[in-house]
């Protein structure tokens, strides 16, 4: 039975709509944004090709990546590297439900390289200044960016906090609740004296904010955005929030005279570099950050000239308390019983002389011959330890 010809368009939005029942919205936009980025190309460079067994790799495929390269303004390599995985999902999807689809369209070798960027941590100087700027302004967004400096969460994770997002576990242990965020896990992030201000002060203004705010914000900690920000995507009120927020910060950034442009993901890369340089261990800041990879929370550690210096003077003073330490001569064994455990105290006391000389060596292949001696007295002591002499 063969399948009903529909255009491009039509097939990519029917399986997209499938994929939505398990995917989470935001992927989903990623690829109706992938689809609908192709499917422009096709009709504007190939308009003849309607069906996707029309597709080949030279020169439809190929002229793809060469477009999305010519795009201005220039795309990243992250984002052509996005659209080139969704395509190929798609394609790989789309050819196991039964459409004629010629393979290898879309190789691994197309894939653009992604730059692997150095830790983005503030320098101390501009985080101070960032930070005097921020509780000077002392309105509702700049403690929230406050909070985000103080815990490490992310932007996104902070406009979706709730009003009871403050926990008490014990008597004096308190922990903020960060809820379902970009990694679909909640964590609780420990919280101080100085995160809990902040979180009854955000409460103090959030108070003050109009009516028809609350309104729309009822059981979310940051009040949402008037209705004349639209957005398009999925979570739209999330995402004119994490804006605002982002917007706020860079014009916090330019009036405390930052020496770079900083953006929400700087205060959670300098957070994860104070949490080390705190002596706090990198298992801990991984579920500090909410990341599922070390390697991950790696890439967000800066170690400055300064961190090294101040280890290595550090490793250097305690290396004396590292030093191999000297072994005490055994007791007199002149008054040794002639009997087992006699023997067996003077193979004892002649190893541990053994050992005490092998240290004072330098000489490497002496060191082994004594080793190999020592070997030998422990195999006539085990030999001892199980001889059972005959009864008189």
């Amino acid at each position: 039975m063969s399948l009903p010809k529909f255009n491009i368009d039509q097939i990519f939005q029917a399986h997209i709509e499938s994929l939505a029942i398990t995917l989470q919205p935001n992927t989903i936009y990623g690829y109706r944004s992938t689809a609908k980025l192709f499917v422009y190309y096709l009709r504007s460079d190939f308009p003849h090709v309607r069906r996707l067994s029309q597709l080949r790799r030279d020169p439809h495929l190929l002229g793809w990546f060469r477009w999305l390269c010519d795009q201005r303004p220039p795309l990243c390599s992250l984002s052509r590297m996005h659209h080139l995985v969704r395509l190929r999902r798609l394609f790989n999807d789309l050819a196991a439900n039964g459409h004629r689809i010629q393979p290898d369209l879309i190789r691994l070798a197309d894939l653009p390289r992604v730059p692997k960027h150095l830790p983005r941590a503030l320098s101390p100087d501009d985080d101070q200044r960032l930070l005097r700027e921020l509780r000077r302004a002392d309105d509702l967004y700049a403690n929230a960016l406050l909070l985000m400096r103080a815990t490490g969460i992310r932007r996104s994770e902070c406009s979706r906090l709730t009003l009871d997002c403050l926990r008490q576990l014990d008597r004096d242990q308190w922990a903020l609740h960060v809820p379902l965020g970009k990694t679909h896990t909640e964590r609780l992030v420990p919280a101080d004296e100085e995160v809990r201000r902040l979180v009854a002060r955000i409460l103090t203004l959030r108070a003050q904010a109009p009516a028809r705010l609350l309104a729309r914000s009822d059981g979310w900690l940051l009040p949402r955005c008037p209705i004349r920000y639209r957005s398009r995507r999925p979570c739209g009120d999330f995402i004119v929030l994490e804006n605002e927020l982002c917007a706020h910060l860079v014009r916090a950034a330019e009036r405390a005279g930052c020496s770079q442009r900083v953006t929400p993901h700087h205060l959670r890369h300098t957070f994860a570099t104070e949490m080390v340089r705190l002596h706090v261990s990198l298992p801990a800041v991984m579920q500090l950050l909410g990341h599922k990879d070390l390697r991950m929370t790696l890439r967000y550690v800066q170690v400055t000239q300064q961190d090294l210096h101040r280890e290595f003077r550090a490793a250097r003073q305690n290396a004396q308390h590292h030093l191999v330490p000297k072994l005490a001569l055994p007791a007199s064994s002149s008054a040794v019983a002639a009997n087992l455990p006699g023997v067996r105290q003077v193979l004892a006391a002649a190893r541990h002389l053994l050992e005490i000389y092998r240290r004072q060596l330098s000489d490497q292949k002496a060191c082994r011959k004594l080793q190999r001696l020592d070997k030998r007295l422990l195999t006539i002591a085990a030999e001892l330890e199980r001889f059972n002499p005959p009864e008189k």
